[in-house]
């Protein structure tokens, strides 16, 4: 596969095009795919229905083995578009802690960590339309 960047990815309909897209991306597109979907409450509160995913966000589960589970987010791998959560681990055969990894549409933000100035900007765009 060539390792090229070309935004016609994003409007195919063919998975291996779509796969490709994500894949090849820059991170300036990357940080748009790290997004989940808000609590109801979040969302009444905040008048948005997801918001970017950040280092020490407060998530839920909504797939997979550790379904239902709410953990704080312990690292963001941008390359590989992978979550990593603190306390979510399994045991390998040789009896060491191996951190597991979840695509962001599988989580579902429950609290938000709002120390950056930034991000409260972001959020209270929306609160003045």
């Amino acid at each position: 596969m060539e390792k090229k960047f070309s935004k016609g990815g994003k409007a195919s309909k063919r998975p291996s095009k779509q796969r490709k897209y994500r894949a090849n991306a820059p991170l300036h597109i990357k940080k748009k795919f790290f997004s989940s979907n808000l609590k109801k409450d979040l969302r009444r509160k905040y008048l948005r229905r997801n918001f970017p995913l950040r280092k020490g966000d407060t998530v839920k589960v909504l797939r997979g083995r550790f379904k239902g589970r709410s953990a704080k987010i312990g690292s963001l791998n941008l390359g590989k578009l992978r979550v990593y959560l603190e306390g979510v681990q399994v045991a390998k055969r040789d009896g060491t802690k191996a951190n597991v990894h979840f695509d962001p549409s599988n989580l579902q933000i429950t609290e938000l960590q709002l120390e950056d100035r930034k991000r409260v900007k972001a959020l209270e765009r929306n609160l003045k339309k």
